[in-house]
């Protein structure tokens, strides 16, 4: 009889799944918004408040199952998941770049593949760029971080620290050429080109994310104690209202608002779905929509720009009709969840080919 002990798999956390699945929802929402209304944030009422903390708390899921303590760091172990995330994060992005390219754009392919590639948005496919940077910088801090003789979480507290210095960077013009606002935007830069401001922008979330997971039980202590969420809402209410409101604050200083609200409303909708975990579950309809959405995060990011319509009335009537935040964010959560729908169709199709599933979705 094998006496060896089968290593169990740690259950899913099916609310972080159905919160996956929820910030998937906005980011859909907020290019139809954006690309399918064609509405500016001066314009819209949603998406200033969506923009806020969307792309953090992608970030942030990410970094939060970016960390696996179960993981012995070494070189074998570093190539194999660096290996893994190029396969999965390159060549996806890559060839579903060049075929948006292809049906999406007007003029000479290779001129409107090289416009894109000189973008820092890249077409709308910068984040799985950006995401692959992430990981490449975090795996190197945790192998070298694993050759520390005492194990403290004073290395992982630096470079979020040294990550949020950098941040800061992107929002001082005076300072540094490639803050955004200094003579619009310097596409012409290889931080631009090469999408590593986004990396920049972005880093401290992914990071942050990355802390709650390693400090688990004394994170729920501090979420679950009588003082944290009063505090919080209290000042993410001010924060948010003079970064879409009041803007009080000038020159440097005017980041700080925003970088505090991104923060906290993250956190929030983070404690939300913890708190309502039982109702995020596979037992329920929403549980199971939000979940299955969030496990195919992937593949909706790369296809849902395909989808998009282009509908600029209904940004005319907002623009007419302004600060109808109801309206504006409904229509954009429906016409997204339609497109996600026509996402899941599309992936289920190419799914059925074992190559296509492994190489454009990274399944095996």
């Amino acid at each position: 009889m094998d006496t060896k002990t089968i290593p169990v798999r740690k259950p899913r956390l099916e609310w972080l799944d159905a919160l996956r699945g929820f910030t998937m929802i906005m980011v859909v929402a907020y290019h139809v918004c954006q690309n399918t209304f064609l509405m500016s944030p001066r314009i819209s009422s949603s998406m200033p408040f969506l923009v806020l903390f969307r792309m953090p708390l992608f970030f942030f899921v990410s970094g939060f199952l970016a960390y696996k303590a179960s993981i012995v760091w070494n070189l074998p172990t570093l190539a194999r998941m660096l290996g893994k995330k190029l396969r999965v994060q390159l060549i996806p992005t890559i060839v579903f770049f060049l075929f948006a390219a292809a049906v999406l754009y007007n003029g000479p392919y290779w001129d409107v593949v090289m416009d894109k590639l000189e973008s820092p948005t890249k077409g709308g496919y910068w984040f799985t760029l950006a995401l692959l940077y992430m990981f490449i910088i975090y795996y190197a801090f945790a192998y070298l971080e694993s050759k520390l003789p005492r194990k403290t979480c004073i290395p992982i507290l630096i470079f979020f620290l040294l990550s949020l210095c950098v941040y800061e960077t992107c929002y001082l013009p005076k300072q540094f050429w490639w803050a955004f606002g200094h003579k619009g935007l310097q596409n012409d830069t290889w931080l631009h080109g090469s999408s590593l401001i986004q990396v920049m922008q972005y880093m401290p979330f992914f990071l942050y994310g990355n802390i709650v997971h390693r400090y688990w039980n004394q994170s729920k202590r501090v979420m679950d104690s009588a003082w944290f969420f009063p505090l919080i809402i209290t000042v993410v209410i001010f924060c948010t209202l003079d970064v879409l409101k009041w803007h009080t604050l000038r020159f440097e200083w005017t980041n700080l608002p925003m970088t505090l609200a991104k923060f906290i409303l993250l956190t929030i909708v983070f404690m939300y779905f913890r708190h309502y975990d039982k109702y995020f579950t596979h037992m329920t309809w929403i549980g199971r929509t939000l979940q299955y959405i969030g496990r195919r995060t992937l593949d909706i990011y790369l296809l849902h720009f395909l989808f998009l319509p282009n509908l600029p009335g209904i940004g005319t009537f907002f623009t007419a009709n302004r600060h109808n935040f109801v309206m504006d964010t409904t229509l954009s959560v429906l016409l997204g969840l339609l497109i996600i729908g026509f996402c899941i169709i599309t992936s289920n199709i190419l799914r059925v080919s074992p190559l296509f599933k492994k190489y454009l979705f990274g399944r095996s």
